[in-house]
């Protein structure tokens, strides 16, 4: 059985005195600001990493997780990535998240793990979790068994139909140091961050998208087997069409949002302009939604030969891609030094938090990996001096506390070391 069933079933009463609470001195100022505000209250990990098991209870502010490389901050904010749909911040293997343990066999103690928490909301507190079950079955009549990976979500006790229904609940964006190369590695990456930016105002998004590749995913069975069947592909094409129109209105229309946000800058964080660009998304700038489905059905159509030869489809939502210019400099962000690539991350991120707080009433969860490493003193202040204004729970990570000292008084401060939590001043 899947612990997180336990978990998120438990009685947070009868746990009192378990795990890691935390209660910070708060500035008066910050007191109140985040109070109805999405945040989470409670975070319990089993069998998750190097963490055997761990609960946190903290408060709706900024978190700050120090300790050594290796101790397991980013385990922290990666388990929480994984109450939001997609495959977490690091993008791992669902097999490959479980506990290690060395002196065991292969290093894994256990095939399963879990996330859980207590999501608190306007609407009031709502018991998230997710998951690994192990799914057995014969494969040769032989005894022997094939593990298959299967994420689990459940959402206030009761099982969802998959991850995308996080999205209903939880917002989350996150910066981690690898994505410090998020403008010059491929167009992938980039589209997979415009997506989480686009979940944070339509939850269906994720749906949408995946609904896409699932449909993409069995075109190229067919083209692959040679099951020419017209009717069937045409059939497939024209959700694909569909898919890519309303996929594509939805980026276009979060990055407008962006882009006013961005043009001005956000303190000492540069101005930038951003556009996305792809088949539907082009299209989009001169035809209607209805003429662009039947201009990408029809492409979709000539293009089997040239699929099937080349073994991917050429068109689609999939190609899309995010084009972002540094204003100040008129450069490229792809030509721009790391720390400039690295204030641009930083200010769309924080664009997108201040639309958010905007729009949805509240901003999302903040996962900020090492972030203030490569900050000068005053693009740290101006950080810390958005996360307090927006009253964002954020939670970051880094290896030195002093760093952090702006957020002396106004955060919760917490050691990490080898799996283990406790409070700062502990």
């Amino acid at each position: 059985m899947l612990q997180t069933a336990h978990i998120i079933d438990s009685d947070p009463q009868g746990e009192q005195g378990a795990g890691v609470t935390a209660q910070p001195t708060i500035d008066d100022r910050n007191a109140t600001v985040t109070q109805g505000k999405l945040s989470l209250s409670r975070l319990m990990l089993s069998d998750y990493r190097n963490y055997d098991s761990a609960l946190l209870n903290v408060p709706a502010q900024p978190i700050v997780l120090c300790g050594q490389n290796g101790a397991g901050k980013t385990n922290i904010l990666e388990a929480i990535s994984y109450l939001s749909p997609g495959r977490g911040l690091r993008g791992a293997r669902l097999g490959d998240i479980g506990r290690r343990d060395p002196a065991l066999s292969g290093g894994i103690a256990s095939g399963t793990w879990s996330v859980a928490a207590t999501l608190e909301t306007r609407n009031g507190p709502i018991k998230l979790g997710t998951g690994l079950e192990p799914r057995m079955s014969a494969d040769n009549g032989e005894g022997d068994e094939a593990k298959n990976e299967r994420r689990v979500v459940r959402i206030d006790g009761e099982t969802a139909k998959g991850p995308a229904a996080l999205a209903e609940h939880m917002r989350l964006v996150w910066l981690t140091p690898q994505m410090d190369r998020l403008f010059t590695e491929g167009a992938s990456s980039r589209r997979r961050f415009l997506d989480r930016l686009v979940l944070g105002f339509d939850p269906d998004h994720g749906r949408r998208v995946s609904k896409f590749e699932r449909v993409m995913r069995e075109r190229s069975r067919l083209l692959r087997n040679g099951q020419d069947d017209p009717t069937w592909l045409g059939a497939l094409e024209a959700q694909m069409a569909e898919g890519s129109v309303a996929i594509a209105a939805a980026r276009r229309d979060v990055v407008a949002r962006l882009r006013g946000a961005l043009s001005a800058g956000i303190g000492p964080f540069p101005s930038a302009n951003i556009a996305v660009h792809g088949d539907a998304e082009d299209l989009l700038d001169e035809a209607s939604a209805i003429d662009v489905e039947t201009e990408l059905r029809q492409r979709l159509g000539h293009s089997r030969g040239a699929d099937k030869e080349k073994g991917r489809t050429q068109i689609g939502a999939h190609r899309s891609d995010l084009d972002v210019v540094h204003l100040e400099r008129q450069m490229p962000a792809a030509l721009c030094s790391t720390g400039e690539q690295k204030a641009v991350l930083i200010a769309i991120i924080l664009a997108d938090a201040r639309l958010q707080a905007m729009q949805q009433g509240s901003p999302p969860i903040m996962l900020l990996d090492e972030i203030a490493a490569h900050l000068d003193e005053e693009r740290r202040a101006a950080l810390v001096d958005e996360i307090l204004g927006l009253g964002a729970q954020a939670w970051l990570t880094g290896t030195d506390i002093s760093l952090f000292a702006a957020l002396e008084g106004r955060a919760c401060f917490m050691n990490v070391v080898n799996g283990k939590v406790t409070p700062a001043n502990d």
